[in-house]
């Protein structure tokens, strides 16, 4: 991998108009000196050569620098909107789409300054950018197991194109107490590319599978935490909204308002919240 990775590969890859939009969103917050990271689609194809269409450009910025930032692209003629406060803002033009993500869904990831010490150089439409490091994409995207969308193979590609610039050491610290989720990712990666399983040290595995035996003999816990919501917003409703499950999203020791899970939930398109629709 280069040191500065060129995004898209072609700019022939991105509408002449949409283009024009984010060119001039990335000038913008460069002249001014905003903190931001170009991520979603188009990280991902920059660091796995895995290219997929997208509608929308993701940059990641801190929840602090949002009211700055707001102010920089609204002197630069762009709508903004904080469309979930407790993880994503918007910037639209004609149609076109911008987020803005200082968090995940699930209030798990936030966007803090090591995002930044260990971002990726790379280069967006003529414009100097930065990436997330792989940690940290790998990290947000393991969680997002919806009944419509499932980022686990985006997961399996970045430890498979990028296994040796991975500090494993940090992606472990990422997952802190979620660790059967890194986990689980980490058993099916050697089911999808079993030659090359090797590229997840074994000292990694030893200490996973050393917590998960030690946890499988220990006692279970008292308090009824369904950790399913931190995987899906939709699919684990009926277990803490009708069979008296506690929502591990919630603080403590979840990172997630009442208010932030009632908007997050009433979101969701209502066909799929009503029981029996599957």
């Amino acid at each position: 991998m280069t040191d500065t990775i060129e995004i898209p590969p072609s700019s022939s890859a991105i509408d002449a108009g949409t283009a024009a939009f984010y060119r001039g969103v990335l000038d913008a917050l460069t002249a001014a000196g905003a903190p931001f990271l170009v991520g979603g689609a188009y990280a991902l194809g920059a660091c796995t050569g895995v290219h997929r269409g997208t509608k929308d450009l993701d940059l990641f910025i801190r929840r602090i620098d949002y009211p700055g930032i707001s102010d920089v692209l609204r002197r630069a003629g762009h709508t903004t909107d904080l469309t979930y406060p407790h993880w994503l803002a918007k910037v639209r033009d004609n149609g076109d789409l911008i987020d803005l993500i200082f968090n995940s869904g699930n209030g798990v990831a936030e966007v803090d300054d090591a995002w930044f010490i260990h971002a990726i150089e790379a280069e967006m439409l003529g414009v100097p950018v930065r990436l997330p490091p792989v940690e940290e994409m790998i990290w947000s995207k393991a969680f997002i197991m919806e009944r419509e969308r499932y980022d686990g193979a985006d997961v399996a590609h970045l430890i498979h194109h990028c296994a040796q610039r991975i500090d494993w050491k940090r992606l472990l610290w990422r997952f802190g107490a979620h660790w059967r989720v890194l986990l689980s990712h980490l058993v099916l990666y050697g089911f999808i590319y079993p030659p090359q399983r090797h590229h997840v040290p074994t000292w990694l595995m030893d200490h996973l599978l050393d917590l998960l035996r030690d946890e499988t003999h220990g006692p279970a816990p008292d308090e009824k935490v369904c950790g399913g919501t931190l995987l899906s917003r939709e699919q684990y409703l009926d277990d803490v909204e009708r069979q008296g499950w506690r929502d591990s999203r919630l603080e403590p020791p979840g990172r997630m308002s009442e208010d932030d899970v009632t908007v997050w939930t009433q979101a969701i398109p209502e066909e799929r919240r009503l029981p029996g629709s599957g």
